[in-house]
């Protein structure tokens, strides 16, 4: 389980460290192995998905066809896209620049744990995010219960 926010910096080379916090949990949990894909609900966001869960939905995604616009879709953001990344030594993983380019993702990120995966936001687009309030009306009736 993944969770908490961390201000990170990509190095000059597209490289980010993973937090002290989280490598023993990726090299045990993962396998020292995650994916790292686009965010499909939100611009601006990677996902880096554990190598087991991206496999189980890269299996899902292609026993689908291809008739589906939106099925393509995700194809193409979750398995046509993807790059398996494994820590070096110190923890680090390359993150393509052709992903950051397209998430607006620069030296300074937010990493966050989120339950079952990562999401990496570019630092400006992660506080417009943030910054955003909901209502109630906002809320779908499934999380009008939750005691916020």
């Amino acid at each position: 389980m993944f969770q908490g926010e961390t201000a990170i910096t990509i190095d000059d080379k597209g490289r980010l460290a993973i937090p002290t916090a989280y490598r023993e949990l990726v090299a045990r949990g993962c396998g020292n192995r995650l994916v790292l894909v686009y965010n499909v609900y939100d611009a601006g966001c990677l996902w880096l998905l554990q190598h087991a869960q991206w496999e189980t939905l890269r299996d899902q995604l292609n026993a689908r066809g291809m008739k589906s616009a939106q099925v393509r879709t995700l194809r193409r953001k979750l398995v046509a896209a993807a790059v398996v990344v494994e820590p070096d030594g110190n923890g680090r993983i390359s993150l393509p620049a052709s992903m950051r380019a397209n998430a607006g993702i620069d030296r300074k990120a937010v990493l966050l744990g989120v339950g079952d995966r990562f999401e990496l936001w570019g630092e400006q687009e992660y506080q417009v995010h943030m910054r955003q309030t909901l209502g109630d009306a906002d809320l779908d009736d499934e999380l009008q219960d939750l005691p916020l």
